[in-house]
Order: structure tokens, then C-alpha cells, then sequence
């Protein structure tokens, strides 16, 4: 790889990191303050607000993860750096977001997906793991 394309591509990564931040902290906010009046009522309105909470907590701490890979990237740009980003954006966007859409009402099936993005997670962090081996690509 080029040295301006590890450059982009580290740009790019540290953007994504910094999307995933900004949304986490917003959706965060949102839980904190809007979500218990729309589940205010519902039988299972602390069992949404914990998926909530659960959601928000995984999405902040793996855009950190996200950033953390692009600073490995920038310092040894490899497959294994930019895999592990890929693996904590799938892993975000499925764990977190089938557990927001939960807590929103979306059916419960959607929890057996859930641990889909976990495994991603997981991935993500092996991956890192890998970026980070002297001699690794």
C-alpha cells in the first residue's frame, strides 16, 4: 500500500470513528432523557431501558476501538487494521442497533441477531490483536 492511500484510508477510519462517537453520544443522551417517556407504561420498560443502555455502552467504547485501529493503522498500515474497524462497524451497527431497536419496540426475534454482532465485535478486537503482531499484514 502507498503511503498516501494508508494516509486515506487512516483518515477515513478516524472519521468513522469519530461518526460512531458523535452518534453514540447522542443516542446516549437520547436514552437518558426521551426513551423513558416512549416506553413509559410498557410491561418490559426497564428490561428496553437496560437494551438501551447495554446498546449505547458497547457503541461508544468500540468507536473508541475504531480509533484505536486507525492509530494502529496509521503506525503500520495492514489488512488486519483495516478488518478490525470493518469488524467494530458491523459489530456496532448489528449488536447496538438490533438492541436500540428493541427498546424502541421492534419484535423480540430481532435479539437472536444480536449476538451476530457481538461475534463481529470479538472479531474486531482479534484483529486489532493481529494489526498490532511485529512482522503481521
Amino acid at each position: 500500500m502507498k503511503d498516501d492511500d494508508a494516509s486515506t484510508t487512516t483518515n477515513r477510519w478516524i472519521a468513522t470513528s469519530a461518526l460512531l462517537g458523535f452518534l453514540a453520544v447522542a443516542l446516549g443522551a437520547f436514552g437518558a432523557h426521551g426513551l423513558r417517556t416512549l416506553v413509559e407504561g410498557a410491561a418490559d420498560a426497564s428490561e428496553r431501558t437496560r437494551w438501551w443502555e447495554t446498546g449505547a455502552h458497547y457503541h461508544l467504547a468500540h468507536a473508541l476501538a475504531c480509533g484505536l485501529a486507525a492509530w494502529v493503522h496509521d503506525r503500520r498500515p495492514s489488512r488486519a487494521a483495516s478488518a478490525a474497524v470493518i469488524c467494530f462497524v458491523i459489530g456496532v451497527t448489528v449488536f447496538a442497533g438490533t438492541l436500540y431497536a428493541m427498546a424502541l419496540g421492534a419484535p423480540r426475534w430481532l435479539g437472536a441477531i444480536t449476538p451476530l454482532g457481538g461475534l463481529s465485535l470479538m472479531a474486531g478486537w482479534i484483529s486489532l490483536g493481529v494489526a498490532a503482531v511485529p512482522g503481521k499484514r
